[in-house]
């Protein structure tokens, strides 16, 4: 509580629920001759009000708020204000990469906040997309996470990084676990755009864009320094889990610094009591004096190996030295240990499992990026400008090695990628607002491959992943154009020009491989658009229709990777690939009854044509190759399909009370993809699937009890490719593989201890459920206990 303070009567506004203070609240009377704001600790002077003057309190991220002056001094001269997370949800960037009301995007967007982060408690980026209900989650390995969005995953879709685009040459088809080095604990929001984004992000931008957003170091606003740390440890029961982490704000009235840190450690995942016989591990494979021998696994619940570590750090400096001008830098940098490829490793053979060890390098990603910021511009081309120049460097490596083989293959990649983005906003009139940008992008890949003899310590130069040194460069321009003549309409339409070139040289591969080239060359061009309606024509209803096309260019993994895409295959390079084109649209319906029950309603529908997919190939004329010493079928990369994909999402909310809500989220996709006259199910099509939550607010406590379920994949509906790897899957009546349903009931808490204490605590999967989400090659946690305590000072 405050009191007077040297003669001046200052109060402090506090978030309701937690009791942070907040700044950036403005005071003001009702003829708005009179304001102040709050400052970095909330606290404000309010002298300037008269003892009886009505006090408005506004800050759009919660609910505004009235008092007379007195009413404030009884009141002990603190005020608490109520989040409003309808309006918090509303602020989106990624659709324009400035700020826009959520309500003017014809798309649908998806909006996660750092406290919805903290209550989910996620392990990995990737389970905090999964928390959202919209976005399917696949897992080949503990240190894995590759989400699905309507359908498309992996290099078709884009993931970004404080609007830096991660995607790179070496984004591939299959399943694809990056999204694991963003550190969900230095996220401030993620909004998550599902369908194309093509317009503003171009190539891979098809099925959706994850945008994921860091803290930022907040300034002081005075003379003296605002200094905040955050400290928060971690242990969950499945897999023993220990995390830590820690960042400190340092903030001055221009400057601010950011740092941030954390480790998480992970032993190797048990799986639920109750389920398929054919997710236990039996066996795995041990080396004894030398020598590969088969171990029976003492308790088959325990996915052996599949821990591992890893650290996440991040520095963020900010500079405003006017109130519309900001340079911000960022650096960040993840790492793992090795970490087993598990899917590989329960791979069966004539005698008993196929590779002795198969596992990834450290995976490691590093990026620097600087960003500047002017606002409220006068110039003729713009009022808001941003420019962003960053450098990132990916690191990563596959090493394997056949039971009771004497050779151990290794194969290393990393990348480095340059950015460039200019993006401009310039409001036309009233109505209309223009927005536009340029970008380019340039990545270099190097590949090295070499073979070791596990006896004599000898290495030997073998076939590298890629043509070393491949080069993939993106120049692009784009614009959207805005029109809102009111409140209640809103039309958007964009369009983007792209142009890809990419060079891969395989003279150094062709030593091994005997390909009929050596060089593969790609120069494309690409127009996309996009056009969209948002019409609200009462508090009730709400339509959005939104059609637009995207597309995916040919990277250096499509044109020139080598790699054993399944037990007898091998994929090999292929010179002649064009872009894959979507074509989609989709319509969008939201009722809301008086606040209380909100519905949200989607459907959609999405063409690929020439769509890049693996088929078999022939190579110098044969259709088999002796590969890392097996006769494999050749396989290639190459534009030979079509895929129809649609699907229908619904979201309820019903609010019984303040305290008490229901919110439920569920997603039925559907797809089919054509060839030489056949059609079958597409690989990357999720089961229906869905989660419901009952949340209870009360003073300190947030309860959350929900429930996770998946629908049955059956055999039919299996693409080719995931029959093929039978092994992942359980057995139906007929022998056959399939996908079976499950489902988790779960419970979670969430108390405010004091000012500084917050403990959340979750018990996840409690009934033990046995499962593997669709597609992937880990058995999930079972029962799980999460204990998590932070510290705020």
């Amino acid at each position: 509580m405050l009191g007077l303070i040297g003669q001046a009567q200052t109060i402090v506004v506090k978030e309701k629920a937690s009791k942070e203070p907040i700044p950036g609240v403005v005071l003001y009377n009702l003829k708005k001759n009179k304001s102040v704001i709050t400052d970095i600790d909330g606290k404000v002077v309010i002298d300037v009000f008269s003892e009886n003057e009505v006090i408005y309190f506004q800050n759009f991220l919660y609910t505004k708020l009235q008092l007379t002056k007195s009413e404030i001094t009884q009141s002990g001269f603190e005020v608490f204000m109520t989040l409003s997370i309808e309006d918090l949800n509303q602020v989106v960037i990624s659709a324009s990469k400035f700020e826009q009301n959520k309500r003017d995007i014809p798309q649908s967007i998806v909006s996660v906040s750092a406290s919805d982060i903290a209550l989910a408690n996620p392990q990995t980026s990737a389970d905090a997309l999964a928390a959202t209900g919209n976005i399917f989650v696949q897992k080949s390995q503990l240190g894995g996470g590759s989400p699905i969005i309507r359908g498309f995953s992996t290099n078709r879709l884009l993931i970004a990084v404080d609007g830096v685009r991660m995607n790179n040459a070496i984004f591939r088809g299959g399943n694809l676990q990056n999204v694991i080095s963003i550190d969900p604990f230095a996220i401030q929001n993620t909004e998550v755009t599902l369908g194309a984004g093509s317009v503003v992000y171009g190539s891979d931008a098809i099925g959706g864009v994850m945008s994921f957003y860091t803290k930022k170091p907040q300034l002081s606003y005075k003379d003296d320094a605002f200094i905040k740390t955050n400290a928060v440890t971690r242990y969950a029961t499945a897999n023993n889990e220990k995390t830590i982490h820690a960042d400190v704000n340092l903030g001055y009235n221009k400057w601010g610094f950011l740092s941030s840190v954390s480790f998480t450690d992970f032993e190797d995942l048990r799986m639920g009591r109750h389920g398929p016989d054919e997710y236990l591990r039996t066996q795995f494979v041990e080396t004894v004096n030398g020598t590969d021998i088969l171990v029976n696994n003492s308790d088959p619940l325990i996915q052996n190996p599949t821990g591992y570590n890893q650290i996440n750090l991040m520095q963020k400096v900010h500079f405003e030295p006017a109130d519309n001008l900001k340079f911000d830098l960022g650096l960040h940098y993840s790492g793992t240990s090795d970490f087993a490829r598990y899917d590989r490793l329960i791979r069966p053979s004539n005698n008993g499992l196929r590779s002795a060890e198969w596992y990834y390098g450290p995976q490691k990603w590093f990026m620097s990026n600087l960003t500047v910021t002017k606002l409220s511009s006068s110039s003729t081309f713009y009022d808001k400008i941003k420019a962003t120049v960053a450098y990132q460097n990916f690191k990563e490596s596959r090493i394997d090695r056949n039971f009771q083989s004497v050779t151990r293959r290794t194969r290393s990649e990393q990348v480095d990628a340059f950015s460039f983005n200019l993006d401009l906003e310039k409001r036309l009139s009233k109505t209309s607002s223009l927005y536009y940008g340029l970008e380019y992008l340039y990545n270099i890949v190097g590949s090295v491959g070499f073979e070791t003899n596990i006896d004599t310590g000898q290495n030997t130069a073998s076939l590298s992943r890629y043509p070393d040194g491949a080069t993939w460069q993106s120049i692009a321009a784009y614009t959207s154009y805005k029109y809102k003549p009111n409140k209640k309409f809103v039309f958007q339409s964009g369009l983007r020009y792209n142009h890809i070139i990419s060079n891969a040289n395989f003279e150094a591969n062709n030593v091994f491989l005997n390909l009929p080239f050596n060089t593969s060359k790609i120069n494309s061009g690409a127009l996309t658009g996009t056009a969209g309606i948002r019409w609200i024509p009462s508090d009730l209803i709400e339509w959005n229709l939104n059609a637009s096309t995207a597309f995916r260019a040919p990277n250096i993994d499509d044109i020139g990777k080598v790699f054993d895409s399944e037990p007898g295959s091998v994929v090999v390079p292929n010179n002649n690939l064009k872009p894959e084109y979507a074509y989609g649209g989709e319509l969008g319906l939201k009722l809301n009854f008086n606040d209380k029950v909100k519905l949200d309603l989607a459907t959609y529908y999405t063409f690929l044509d020439n769509a890049l997919i693996r088929r078999d190939f022939t190579l110098n004329g044969q259709s088999e190759i002796l590969y890392d010493g097996e006769l494999s079928t050749v396989q290639a990369i190459q534009n030979a399909s079509q895929e129809y994909i649609y699907g229908f999402e619904m979201g309820a909310e019903v609010n019984f009370s303040e305290k008490l809500q229901l919110r439920s989220q569920y997603n039925i996709i559907g797809g089919t993809e054509e060839a030489n006259g056949l059609e079958a199910p597409v690989r990357h099509i999720a089961p229906s699937f869905g989660r419901t939550h009952l949340t209870y607010k009360h003073k300190k406590w947030t309860f959350d009890a929900f429930a996770i379920y998946n629908n049955e994949l059956n055999f039919n509906e299996l693409a080719p490719s995931e029959i093929s790897k039978d092994y992942l899957y359980a057995r139906d009546e007929n022998g056959n593989p399939y996908s079976p349903s499950w489902y988790t009931l779960n419970l979670r808490t969430q108390f405010k201890i004091n000012d500084n204490f917050e403990l959340t605590t979750s018990l996840e999967n409690i009934t033990d459920q046995r499962y593997r989400p669709y597609s992937s090659g880990i058995a999930a946690a079972g029962r799980n206990l999460i204990i998590s305590l932070k510290y705020s000072l």
